[in-house]
């Protein structure tokens, strides 16, 4: 029996529109997707014919173990099927797809990576927020937030980040946003810095919230706003007041901006 091939596939970030016209033609082929849990519904509809498989996860949630997940790609490869692994965002930043190519490589198994639009720059474009602008950002930093900024075992250079760059990018970060927050500004980061969190971004769900960098974690807090959010700290937040597009395009006619 021939061995089929996997195509670790980015979605995006929310919005369907966004995905790459190689992400495409490969899910109308694919016999089989294993789809993310931020996955909009609507590109499942491009593999009518494919079997699917829901492997999302929240914070303390896993529909399937990661090791589960993997050793479906390769049963599934195996058996000659067309694989698609549609996975948030793009497969490499933070998304787990290195790990599933090596799995596949030492299985060897034939895979094909496509990246996405990570939500690290979509996000921010859509709520208004240039990650880098002339004269204000010619430098930003991507961090996977989930892990306490007070603990000393974490993997993120807080200390370090807190003055390095001049936008920093937060992904995953809410429940850790106190802490963070905390860490920022004893690294020297200014408490007046501008911050947005931008909750559901490049959907119809999209919402955003403003403040600075010693206020932002109270501010969440009495929103009582939850999962997934992108948070954006830096002075180009500040340009958001003019650059807004996507939330005046979902406006009623006559509604007051």
């Amino acid at each position: 029996m021939r061995v089929g091939t996997v195509a670790l596939v980015g979605a995006g970030p929310g919005d369907p529109g966004l995905v790459t016209v190689r992400g495409l033609e490969l899910l109308r082929r694919a016999d089989v997707v294993v789809y993310d849990r931020l996955v909009d519904p609507r590109l499942l509809e491009e593999a009518p014919r494919a079997r699917r498989v829901f492997a999302g996860k929240a914070s303390g949630h896993h529909a399937l173990p990661q090791e589960r997940i993997t050793a479906l790609l390769i049963t599934h490869a195996r058996r000659g099927r067309r694989v698609v692994r549609l996975k948030g965002g793009d497969p490499f930043v933070f998304g787990r797809g290195g790990e599933e190519a090596l799995a596949l490589a030492r299985a060897r198994i034939p895979f094909e990576i496509v990246p996405g639009v990570s939500a690290a720059v979509a996000v921010p474009a859509y709520a208004g927020i240039p990650v880098t602008h002339r004269g204000i950002a010619s430098s930003f930093a991507v961090v996977a937030g989930h892990e306490d900024a007070c603990k000393r075992e974490s993997g993120v250079d807080w200390a370090r980040l807190a003055t390095a760059v001049d936008t920093l990018v937060v992904l995953m970060g809410l429940k850790a946003l106190p802490g963070i927050t905390r860490a920022l500004i004893e690294h020297g980061r200014s408490p007046a810095t501008p911050v947005a969190l931008v909750r559901w971004g490049t959907t119809d769900l999209q919402e955003t919230i403003t403040g600075r960098l010693g206020d932002i974690a109270a501010k969440a807090e009495r929103a009582r706003i939850e999962p997934p959010v992108v948070a954006v700290i830096g002075d180009v937040v500040a340009l958001r007041a003019r650059l807004l597009w996507f939330d005046e395009q979902r406006l009623p006619v006559g509604a007051a901006q």
